[in-house]
């Protein structure tokens, strides 16, 4: 934590203590792009050298090490525009107001489903707001309601959500995980409601610096960041309205990132995106998982769009054990989709994809190891993860993780759950098949039968 711009409010300039870490650092992310072979490789300077007035003479400084590398002091305006960039490609459906907080500004930008619009940089980073407010939050709350008073547009998140990002937040999301004692510990898409977080943030901004140090979760270096954080948050969800706050590890670096893909890739769903990625990498067969979306159809006729995606998400992943040891299988292919560091996935797909594919590879979903997922869905999701779950695990005993074996059976819904088995297929009705049709057949609370069709008939169903 180089805290470049602290003291910039009295000096106008950047504090040389931090200068003189940061032209350390520098060197040696240069250093490490280099041994990378990283390309491209481009430094973002941001609200403390955008506003200090020896800011040019530091980025001089930077150019003499590190020959060659683009260095780009961002304006307000494009640093609001690389946060909700970043935030936009882990949450592309993302709906209300995005605030980012630095140590030297707070950027809010009005988000609509993949669109941003208004954005407004604002002198209220961390470090620039406790020296302006003489490290007093009181004083604070004045010169916050002083300065969001001129963003009418706030309230436009109106009951929608507000999505916070900047490590002081991150900070606060910490200490809110453990004193909730939440089943997982990932700041990413963890999401409070107002209330609950109105109530934490005027905790943490009356607290002592001694009463926060005895806090769990808090990090160290922070904690004479934490009121002013809180200040800010607390201020900013009275002012947008928003009915509940969602924490986004990604902001600025992610949004840049973004801008250097093709409009195509920046189109993907993540979710199916991360589906696609684990097929590539475990799976054995990369025609099955479409095959196995169109297999369990039948099962789920009136599903919302987000319980599809989750569907197409899993089968897209229900093969990633296959290179586990048998025995570990259904942990090993929990854990890694419930704790996979990707953005895809909020913490509820991560519970729903980890329990069925645990379900998948035979997990009772009573198990011990699935608790901490349980607990993140509702009795609805956790009927769902079990049809699904079973589905899976009776389409692998049919086909082999095969698409050629798969196409001659097919699943039945009505009065009963039927699967029809096409005679001279390679697959037929014996007992593990008979086994796991009759698990899933007492998940849907229907009875179970199986019927034989021959080779011509099924080729007709099939074309029709």
């Amino acid at each position: 934590m180089l805290r470049l711009g602290r003291g910039l409010e009295t000096t106008g300039r950047l504090n040389d203590e931090g200068v003189a870490q940061a032209l350390q650092v520098m060197q040696r992310y240069f250093a490490i792009a280099r041994a990378m072979h990283a390309e491209p490789f481009e430094v973002l300077a941001t609200a403390a050298v955008r506003d200090a007035r020896n800011g040019p003479e530091f980025v001089g400084l930077l150019q003499d090490r590190m020959p060659g590398v683009p260095i780009r002091i961002l304006s307000g305006a494009e640093e609001a525009d690389f946060a909700a960039a970043g935030v936009q490609c882990g949450i592309p459906d993302a709906v209300g107001v995005l605030a980012d907080i630095g140590g030297g500004s707070l950027e809010v930008v009005r988000l609509e489903r993949a669109t941003r619009h208004q954005a407004q940089t604002l002198k209220l980073g961390v470090i620039r707001l406790s020296e302006r407010a003489r490290n007093d939050p009181d004083r604070a709350r004045q010169i916050v309601e002083a300065e969001l008073a001129a963003v009418p547009w706030l309230a436009a998140g109106q009951g929608a959500d507000l999505f916070a990002v900047g490590g002081a937040w991150r900070a606060l999301a910490r200490m809110h995980i453990a004193r909730a004692r939440y089943p997982l510990s990932m700041v990413h898409h963890y999401t409070v409601a107002r209330d609950e977080m109105r109530e934490f943030t005027t905790l943490v901004a009356e607290s002592s610096r001694r009463a926060l140090e005895r806090m769990a979760g808090v990090p160290r270096r922070r904690v004479d960041d934490l009121p002013f954080a809180a200040v800010v948050l607390r201020r900013v969800l009275r002012d947008t309205g928003a009915r509940r706050v969602v924490f986004s590890a990604n902001g600025l670096r992610e949004g840049w990132y973004m801008h250097l893909l093709d409009a195509a890739t920046r189109a993907q769903d993540p979710l199916i995106a991360a589906g696609h990625d684990y097929a590539a990498r475990f799976s054995r067969d990369l025609a099955l998982p479409p095959a196995l979306i169109a297999w369990t159809d039948p099962l789920f006729p009136a599903e919302t769009p987000m319980m599809r995606r989750l569907r197409e998400a899993a089968c897209w992943m229900s093969d990633i054990g296959s290179r586990d040891h048998p025995e570990y299988r259904p942990e090993q292919a929990f854990l890694r989709i419930l704790r996979q560091p990707g953005i895809g996935l909020d913490h509820h797909a991560r519970a729903f994809l980890g329990v069925t594919l645990a379900i998948r590879y035979e997990a009772e979903p009573d198990s011990g190891f699935l608790a901490t997922a349980r607990n993140l869905l509702s009795p609805a999701d956790q009927r769902q993860t079990e049809i699904l779950g079973h589905a899976l695990r009776l389409a692998y005993t049919l086909s082999a993780g095969t698409t050629g074996l798969l196409r001659g059976t097919r699943l039945m819904t009505g009065r009963s759950l039927t699967l029809r088995l096409t005679e001279g297929s390679g697959v037929f009705e014996g007992e593990s098949v008979t086994r796991r049709l009759q698990r899933l057949a007492a998940v849907l609370a229907v009875p179970a039968d199986t019927e034989l069709a021959d080779t011509e008939q099924a080729d007709t169903e099939l074309v029709a």
